[in-house]
């Protein structure tokens, strides 16, 4: 396996174990200290891209409002569509298209219908790419529009 195909399973490793990491936050109120130590030390997150797994469990929770009124505008029924799934798979895309310009905008919107197709219900993978293809007009308005 080459140095790129590494990097882009060790990166997709990083957000597959910082949604769960993520949802685990979210419906418990666990401290992030100690989730971290739990994905470091039992649940593998050393073999993929640990300083970006690290990044999201970090930068997500506390911009968690900001970066949902971002991609809230694009969802009808906010309460009733979203589970914790969806909402952190949507955050992390949003965390992803504001702060990582290097990372295509179709590759952000591929990599959440990946994660809601695992993790989701039957048709979030569906809603997930419903909200996010206007987000990534309004946020990546330029790289859109080529």
């Amino acid at each position: 396996m080459n140095d790129k195909a590494r990097f882009i399973k060790q990166r997709k490793h990083a957000r597959d174990k910082a949604l769960q990491a993520l949802y685990q936050w979210q419906l418990s109120g666990e401290d992030l200290d100690w989730i971290r130590d739990h994905y470091l030390e039992e649940q593998g997150v050393s073999s993929g891209d640990e300083e970006y797994f690290l990044e999201l469990l970090y930068r997500i929770p506390p911009s968690a409002v900001a970066l949902d009124a971002k991609f809230r505008k694009y969802v009808t029924n906010f309460e009733d569509h979203l589970d914790p799934i969806e909402t952190n798979i949507l955050r992390i895309a949003t965390h992803e298209l504001e702060h990582h310009p290097e990372i295509p905008y179709k590759v952000v919107i591929n990599e959440a219908i990946k994660l809601a197709k695992t993790y989701g219900a039957e048709d979030s993978h569906k809603f997930v790419n419903g909200v996010l293809d206007p987000l990534c007009r309004e946020l990546r308005e330029i790289e859109a529009a080529r």
